[in-house]
């Protein structure tokens, strides 16, 4: 079929590559930007107030922990998808790679092993948060630069509060199974590059980092505020690079040899 291929000098070799074809009924489904943010938006401001006037903590981490799964398990997709793309500044053991569908495979392999040992142990953190809140929502913090054992509230997790997660968590899978289809679109028409792919999601994760470690020094509802809303701006804004601007990013694309 029709495709470009690039040739260099010296170590450099012949790269063919052929025009992308679209996986049917892969964009079918797929939002307008502005619905696609609009959705991330709504999703998060929905979990942020439950929490609030739950007064949980807990209630925004386990939401925003399943959401981080769901754009690891997107990002994978995507990657695996990728037709043509750009390995520009990445190196696996030490050495660069080619775009083939190899270092593709490999990549995407890497990713899905460290993020997910990552969130692996994120679980643990929010389990035991879970499993040793007292009645009231309170467990006990050792505070190592006093030695002094405070009490900090984290909220409860109850049987109703599994469901409201496991809704919230639904509404995070709708709204990032969209925005999927439409980076998808975009990644067909460009030449994104694997390494800036692999390692955007785990920027959107950093709110929920800071939450883990300063969320429980803050206090619970003020913990709510200030770390929703900067996990719904990081949302947005990672969501419009991706969209915007990883073409930018992809490095230089093929061009036809000469003959």
């Amino acid at each position: 079929g029709p495709g470009l291929a690039s040739r260099g000098r010296g170590s450099h070799h012949w790269t063919v590559l052929r025009a992308p074809v679209r996986p049917p009924g892969l964009l079918e489904g797929a939002l307008p930007a502005d619905e696609a943010v609009r959705g991330i938006v709504v999703a998060n401001l929905v979990t942020i107030a439950v929490a609030f006037f739950d007064g949980s903590l807990l209630l925004l981490l386990w939401p925003y922990w399943l959401q981080s799964l769901i754009i690891g398990y997107y990002a994978q997709r995507r990657i695996r998808l990728l037709q043509r793309f750009s390995t520009t500044g990445l190196k696996i053991n030490d050495q660069s790679v080619d775009p083939t569908p190899a270092t593709r495979r490999r990549t995407a392999n890497f990713f899905v092993l460290h993020y997910g040992l990552f969130h692996l142990v994120y679980f643990f953190f929010l389990w035991t948060f879970t499993s040793t809140a007292d009645s009231g929502g309170m467990i006990s913090v050792l505070m190592r630069n006093t030695g002094r054992v405070n009490q900090v509230a984290v909220g409860r997790v109850g049987g109703i509060d599994v469901l409201i997660i496991v809704a919230l968590a639904l509404g995070f899978l709708w709204t990032h199974r969209a925005s999927f289809r439409e980076h998808v679109a975009a990644d067909l028409e460009g030449t994104p590059n694997l390494g800036t792919l692999m390692f955007m999601p785990y920027v959107r994760i950093i709110p929920m980092h800071l939450t883990i470690i300063l969320g429980v020094i803050i206090g619970a509802r003020g913990g709510i505020i200030i770390f929703g809303a900067l996990k719904t701006v990081a949302d947005v804004l990672m969501h419009k690079i991706e969209h915007k601007l990883l073409q930018q990013m992809s490095g230089a694309a093929p061009v036809t040899p000469p003959t």
